[in-house]
């Protein structure tokens, strides 16, 4: 099956994009997984589908944005690919709007492109719910700080495991947020694929690692669940800035350096929705032979 696309990237969280508009192309989960493939494949951290509306879907929405890891696996939010969905259906003209409302499994964002080329996404309030991240609590204490808490998990079964403090939410997918004293030296590459397992998330969990500059800039590494550590992620510079006002130690609008690029976020507390603002840019396009694959 030959199948076009558009290779996309925001601030380095880099993406193929399928237009399913007009059909569906039934792809398999390992046929995902050839795609974001970097040696075989076009190579991507992600795969994004524009699709139709749900035949479920609310009143108003324009598209159903559909996202699977480089692992094949579907997941229910990607920040930084809705920035290139909204690019992305303005640059092929499936839609003359500045702004949409677009369905996932997380429910409805609005990408809103910027008159500077940017695009800013309403990514809807956190959750901090526990069993809605989900995160299993039981036997665990909060650890209050500022307005809120973390949660200290063992990163191992032995009594010399290494324990990490983390603050839990979701931002329509799972997230684990540490405050680090130095991104470029933190255990990303050790304690990423640790946190992304670790059994108190049954979903997994996407791993942060913040190191605050001021009030209003960190700088932000993250191992995606079902991705490894990405050059940048959208959710997790969510996640990150609503932790860090919650524990009191950041402003209402910051800005977030990742390996890719600056991402800016702004939350205005709880019961309100987060506000993501950055770059989207169009790679290439191209046509590719995908095998057949169960």
């Amino acid at each position: 099956m030959r199948i076009r696309f558009t290779k996309m990237q925001g601030a380095g969280n880099d993406f193929v994009v399928l237009d399913e508009t007009r059909g569906s192309l039934g792809l398999t989960a390992a046929q995902y997984r050839f795609l974001a493939d970097r040696h075989f494949g076009v190579g991507a951290d992600q795969i994004l589908t524009v699709r139709p509306p749900s035949k479920d879907a609310a009143e108003g929405v324009d598209f159903q944005y559909v996202i699977h890891n480089a692992d094949g696996g579907e997941v229910e939010q990607c920040g930084n690919g809705a920035r290139c969905f909204m690019r992305f259906v303005r640059e092929q003209h499936l839609t003359e709007k500045d702004a949409v409302r677009v369905e996932t499994l997380a429910g409805i964002i609005e990408p809103r492109m910027g008159e500077d080329g940017r695009v800013t996404v309403d990514m809807g309030p956190p959750i901090f719910e526990p069993a809605r991240v989900p995160f299993d609590t039981a036997g665990l204490s909060p650890q209050p700080m500022g307005s809120w808490h973390t949660w200290h998990l063992a990163l191992g079964t032995h009594a010399d495991s290494a324990i990490v403090s983390v603050a839990v939410l979701s931002m329509g997918n799972p997230h684990a947020v540490q405050v680090v004293d130095n991104v470029d030296t933190a255990p990303v590459a050790r304690q990423g694929p640790q946190i992304e397992h670790h059994p108190r998330f049954p979903q997994r969990v996407n791993a942060g690692f913040m190191q605050v500059g001021d009030r209003t800039h960190v700088k932000l590494r993250v191992f995606e669940r079902g991705a490894g550590e990405t050059l940048a992620c959208g959710t997790g510079a969510c996640a990150a800035v609503v932790a860090g006002i919650r524990l009191g130690l950041l402003d209402s609008r910051v800005d977030v350096q990742t390996h890719g690029g600056v991402l800016t976020i702004g939350w205005e507390g709880e019961g309100n929705p987060v506000l993501m603002t950055g770059p989207a840019t169009t790679v290439f396009e191209g046509d590719i032979e995908v095998p057949e694959l169960p």
